[in-house]
């Protein structure tokens, strides 16, 4: 059995290249920074952060014209960030805080804070610690 892996790999080749370029066009600057928008003097332009990912494929072939083989994928996604203001000639960038992430660093302050107070407490009730403040 012969094997033919030029064909394949060109076939591999082509998907990866054409799947690079759809996100490669999906991931330009009209993307990340959206259409700006004028109300009452104030222009206001959206910002995104973009972040994506793919992975190719893989397959043997042979001159009989069979072979194996598997396929990729890919993903994006994009996130705002925040949007830049220009008013009267000045510009400034206003970030969007996610709720989300404040949530996160309120239940990982509260449970630190916990386990600090836990430590501290057995700590105390241990007779090691006991017996220092007696002497």
């Amino acid at each position: 059995m012969e094997e033919n892996n030029g064909s394949v790999g060109a076939a591999r080749g082509s998907f990866v290249e054409r799947l690079a370029e759809k996100f490669g066009i999906a991931a330009n600057s009209a993307t990340i920074y959206g259409e700006p928008v004028e109300r009452e003097g104030i222009t206001v332009i959206p910002v995104s952060k973009a972040a994506y990912g793919f992975g190719g494929g893989e397959g043997t072939g042979t001159a009989e014209g069979k072979g194996e083989g598997s396929g990729g994928g890919g993903g994006m996604a994009l996130t705002p960030v925040g949007y830049i203001e220009i008013k009267q000639g000045a510009t400034r960038f206003r970030t969007i805080r996610d709720p989300q992430t404040v949530v996160k660093i309120v239940a990982i302050g509260s449970l630190a804070l916990f386990l600090t107070t836990k430590s501290i407490a057995s700590i105390f009730k241990s007779k090691k610690i006991a017996k220092l403040l007696k002497k």
